[in-house]
């Protein structure tokens, strides 16, 4: 079993099934040795977590949803790479919250996907990010992030 395949079962998590993309795109693409995730929302088989934050989801709602999206992303990651050893570094994210008028704690909200990075690749998930705001998402989901990881 892999070293980050280990630190997954240690933490007690289960990646859940990949969500294909609700357009013409791919999950993610390979540019040399980095790699782009495009957004990703929270998803697990049926499971879709919508809603706006400060609204009809509370902040420990929409965290449990930034934390959703970025299983999400690892399990893209492992199909696409087979093995999420071949991940060197978290480089960035991009986060994005389907806000209620006046919530303005996004920062809060996508530390749900930031603290699980960390958590299963320790300081190489540690990254740089950017949190906002936005009245609308597609589909009416909580969340959405896009990644940068540098492959070893």
């Amino acid at each position: 079993m892999s070293r980050t395949g280990a630190r997954l079962d240690e933490l007690g998590i289960v990646l859940p099934t990949v969500f294909p993309p609700a357009g013409n795109y791919l999950g993610c693409s390979q540019l040399g040795s980095t790699l782009y995730v495009g957004g990703h929302g929270p998803a697990n088989g049926d499971e879709i977590v919508v809603g706006k934050v400060g609204g009809d989801l509370s902040l420990e709602e929409g965290y449990r949803a930034a934390r959703l999206t970025g299983l999400s992303i690892l399990a893209t990651l492992e199909q696409e790479l087979g093995d999420l050893d071949r991940i060197g570094r978290i480089v960035k994210l991009f986060g994005m919250v389907n806000v209620a008028p006046g919530f303005n704690r996004t920062p809060a909200v996508i530390d749900g996907c930031s603290d699980l990075l960390v958590e299963v690749f320790g300081d190489a998930g540690r990254h740089t990010r950017s949190a906002v705001g936005l009245a609308e998402l597609p589909f009416g989901i909580a969340v959405e992030i896009e990644l940068i990881a540098q492959l070893h």
